[in-house]
């Protein structure tokens, strides 16, 4: 492959979320692609960064697009379900995740996947990107698309972005600080965190050696609160293993960050300072918990990196993620940049207003990570299905493309976001769908022989909601799933009519009675438990119930908690003392029974 040079319509640089979502969606469009992947592994936060417990988009109606593909696939290939942790409804065994984006990339003969290699060159025409040069290659394309975790090719090709922190002066979002401060200088962004996935081998485990930097005090009331059951439960995935990422206390390392983008040799004293702090705390568990707990063998391929500081290492430890889990990357000036005020609900409801240009939707809540600080954002949490979610949003067309430079797409944490909203776009689910969207926008432009500035966004949106694979999500609705027939109907509507979208999150004229036979004829293959019990009406999106049969659970008092909502409203009616007979599944990390239908 040395010094040969490939000629494609659509260059995707980067196998992470977003990159190997666009990828595959351009090419499952027909537009013909090459997607140049760092790592062996595709996926990125949701694979090769371990965090196989993603948080977000997962209620039922909010579960659309290559997020709802992706868990559809989860579903039918993890023994066992994805019912193990308490952090998330759905967490899985990595390589089975991997799996899944191989599988999607080797399907289409029109992409063409090499791994291996990080960009070393943006190519430029004037203001239009238009390749990039790696070490043994050259790619030119019609669109490049920057899918990198840390948004490599906003640097090499000098096109216009942001780093780290703005103040309130600058967007006038509440939460941002009003003037530098001793936080902003330790923590220019998010901490990042090197997943390291733990066993429960009964006892006797190989013991966890320390690494040079070790502080024990780093990690002293990392499981206050919660009991050190709960805490290696909170991602606890199938086979007795333990996701570790760990905000308090935890493997959060987020010291000196700025170096991941001052020189190569400063990014890798930062990557062995955070991956030494991970294996510390992996150390630090068990030396607390005992020598049941140990490294998991065999998570992670062997790592072949071109990070010499890392590669001896680092390369036989496959309980460790191939790279770290960046919760903050380069951020492109787009031709618009999500707020905080833009994700926040509006009017007194529970979603944010509609972007006329709206593309993919999130829910979470603005969840940032600083080590050892408190610090607070508008809140954006409710209730509904009987535990805490977050209030929807929406990601609009025009921050995903430069106000400056064509050509070129963002597609992953590098989008045209500030410092305060990118703790809520951040999330996998969201990310997945961006990079679908991304991957549309870019076949759209191949097709129309349209600049990524002037793509009619319209045209984006109907390809979307129309995809044939499973639709994807422009107006987020609480109660309005891809099950019910007129899902299309509103969906067309609300992109054209954005301003009359109501803020309450609740689709109006809707027949939630419609979904009781077709959700009964979806769902009987996610249904492991069966029992007869007492409802439990403790307050407004609060339930229990207490197991009278079977009988080795009887006695037992379990969390009520649903993601359906015709479910939801059927709970929020019942009577406090009324005995049920319920379905669905039961998850012991988290004691609640996940509802999938109730007998009447």
């Amino acid at each position: 492959m040395s010094n040969q040079v490939y000629t494609t319509d659509v260059l995707v640089v980067g196998g992470g979320t977003g990159g190997s979502a666009a990828a595959i969606t351009a090419a499952r469009r027909g537009a013909k692609v090459i997607l140049v992947s760092e790592f062996a592994w595709l996926g990125g936060m949701l694979t090769s960064a371990g965090v196989t417990a993603p948080d977000g988009n997962e209620l039922t109606a909010f579960q659309t697009g290559l997020w709802g593909e992706f868990l559809n696939e989860l579903r039918s290939r993890q023994p066992g379900g994805l019912d193990n942790s308490w952090v998330s409804f759905f967490s899985y065994e990595p390589h089975i995740g991997a799996q899944i984006f191989t599988d999607w990339v080797n399907a289409l003969p029109n992409l063409q996947w090499i791994s291996g290699y990080v960009p070393l060159e943006v190519i430029r025409q004037a203001n239009c990107v238009t390749g990039v040069k790696f070490a043994s290659f050259t790619v030119h394309a019609k669109i490049t698309i920057d899918g990198t975790e840390l948004g490599d090719l906003l640097a090499l090709g000098e096109i216009p972005h942001r780093w780290g922190w703005e103040l309130q002066s600058e967007f006038g979002e509440i939460s941002a600080p009003i003037e530098h401060n001793s936080l902003t200088k330790k923590y220019p962004v998010q901490a990042p965190t090197w997943v390291v996935v733990m066993q429960d081998f009964g006892d006797d485990a190989k013991e966890i050696p320390k690494a040079p930097n070790y502080d024990e005090s780093l990690f002293i009331g990392a499981w206050d609160n919660y009991g050190a059951e709960k805490f290696m439960n909170y991602g606890r995935l199938p086979g007795n293993r333990f996701m570790i990422n760990w905000p308090q206390q935890g493997n959060d390392w987020g010291v000196g960050a700025g170096r991941l983008i001052e020189s190569e040799a400063k990014r890798q004293e930062f990557l062995q300072e955070c991956f030494w702090h991970s294996q510390n705390f992996a150390h630090f568990i068990q030396s607390q918990l005992g020598r049941r707990y140990g490294l998991a063998p065999n998570v992670f391929p062997q790592l072949n990196t071109q990070h010499s500081a890392l590669s001896t290492q680092h390369s036989t430890l496959t309980s460790f993620a191939l790279h770290p889990y960046y919760r903050e990357s380069r951020r492109l000036i787009g031709i618009t940049t999500v707020r905080e005020q833009d994700i926040l609900p509006g009017n007194g409801g529970n979603a944010a207003p509609l972007y006329k240009d709206a593309i993919a939707i999130g829910n979470y809540a603005n969840d940032h990570h600083y080590p050892g600080i408190e610090f607070p954002l508008q809140p954006k949490s409710i209730r509904w299905g009987g535990r805490w979610t977050g209030t929807p949003f929406t990601i609009p067309y025009r921050c995903l493309v430069s106000e400056y430079i064509d050509g070129f797409f963002a597609c992953e944490k590098n989008i045209s976001v500030s410092h305060i909203a990118s703790g809520a776009t951040r999330l996998q689910p969201v990310v997945m769908n961006i990079g679908q969207a991304v991957g549309m926008a870019a076949a759209l432009c191949i097709e129309y022989s349209q600049s990524p500035q002037y793509l009619p966004v319209e045209k984006l949106q109907d390809a979307l909601i129309k995809n044939s694979h499973l639709p994807a999500l422009i107006a987020p609705f609480f109660n309005l799933t891809l099950e019910h027939s007129e899902w299309l109907k509103w969906q067309k509507y609300y992109t054209v009519n954005h301003t009359a979208y109501p803020t309450t999150g609740i689709c109006p004229n809707i027949d939630i009675s419609q979904y009781l036979d077709l959700h009964n004829y979806s769902v009987n293959s996610r249904i492991n438990i069966s029992c007869v019990g007492t409802f439990h009406f403790y307050g407004q999106q609060d339930y229990a119930f207490t197991v009278l049969t079977p009988s080795e659970y009887e006695g037992q008092t379990w969390q009520l908690v649903t993601l359906h909502p015709h479910i939801d409203s059927t709970l929020e009616k019942l009577v406090n003392g009324k005995q049920l007979q319920l379905q669905g599944r039961y998850n012991s990390a988290g004691n609640w029974l996940l509802v999938e239908h109730i007998e009447k």
